[in-house]
């Protein structure tokens, strides 16, 4: 019996801390996680993404903290959680010498599935794997891997996925549809944690938490996390951008300079003192500078910014 009530959150965990030899690689987390949320985990490589997320789910034991995990606890119940959690992980795991069918047969087996080749026959349909069932899985392209990859971690119908980087490496258009698929899972109410650094990724989340060297910067819904972090932004449009970089960084009142495209986006906390440096340039010929919504990646740029790095 699963005892998470209707109202609980799916995932609650306090004080999570992982060491591995003298490094602190997650240093003291806490969350909740609400049941049906996509729940994005964003942060450079190395920033302790994985490992926290495994360790949510019972599947990392932690050196400190605790909690639980669809009512379980992470600690003393962790079998009972991995029977309900469906884990892709970054690197393509399957086996390539088998074919599509085959791969799902031998992942049906392990789950102990009744009616195996019906679930399968359903998989390969909502997957639109159907075409590809008898191809072995090392010909197919990288989105096809990853989309064979979910409906292998959908097939016991979890109640939680975990998805580490799960678009790495495939073309946008694979990666919208495969958005698409992880959309449908968490309205049909199961809980998805993923783990990117894209931040076209990051987007489709319904809440954000950003990671850097082990520590949580922010964790809110995804369209609160720019108003959280307090910045306005300006995008500067025109000729010789590298020198209005060069004078604009470190300017007072300017908090952080990034080139986007064509233009440079320029933050700051204090929107008067942004303004007050940004003037010049109204003035200038050819020169446009235009109010801009701040959004994720200048966040996350900012949040970086005083991050310290837990490695040096």
């Amino acid at each position: 019996m699963n005892p998470l009530g209707p109202r609980e959150n799916v995932i609650d965990v306090q004080g999570l801390t992982k060491k591995f030899g003298a490094k602190t690689v997650v240093d003291g987390f806490s969350m909740q996680v609400p049941k049906g949320a996509i729940y994005g985990f964003l942060g450079p490589n190395g920033s302790g993404k994985t490992t926290t997320i495994r360790m949510m789910c019972g599947l990392l034991r932690p050196d400190g903290g605790g909690g639980t995990a669809l009512g379980y606890d992470i600690i003393t119940q962790s079998r009972e959680i991995k029977a309900r959690v469906g884990y892709m992980t970054q690197r393509f795991s399957l086996y390539e010498d088998l074919t599509v069918t085959e791969n799902l047969a031998f992942v049906a087996r392990l789950h102990d599935l009744d009616d195996a080749k019906r679930v399968i026959d359903e998989a390969l349909q909502e997957y639109e794997l159907a075409p590809r069932a008898n191809q072995l899985a090392g010909q197919l392209s990288g989105g096809w891997k990853q989309r064979m990859a979910l409906a292998a971690a959908s097939l016991h119908q979890p109640q939680l996925l975990l998805l580490d980087e799960p678009t790495a490496g495939v073309d946008p258009k694979a990666r919208r549809d495969f958005w698409e698929h992880i959309r449908g899972r968490a309205d049909a109410g199961v809980t998805v944690l993923v783990s990117t650094h894209y931040m076209d990724e990051a987007v489709q989340c319904d809440f954000i938490t950003f990671i850097a060297y082990g520590k949580k910067l922010i964790d809110a819904p995804s369209a609160d996390i720019p108003r959280a972090v307090g910045l306005h932004t300006l995008r500067i449009e025109g000729p010789n951008l590298h020198e209005v970089y060069r004078q604009l960084k470190g300017a007072r009142g300017v908090d952080q300079v990034a080139r986007f495209g064509s233009s440079l986006h320029v933050s700051g906390r204090d929107k008067s003192a942004l303004d007050r440096a940004v003037a010049p340039y109204r003035e200038r010929p050819g020169m446009d500078v235009l109010a801009a919504k701040t959004g994720l990646e200048e966040a996350f740029i900012y949040l970086m910014g005083g991050a310290e790095d837990n490695f040096k």
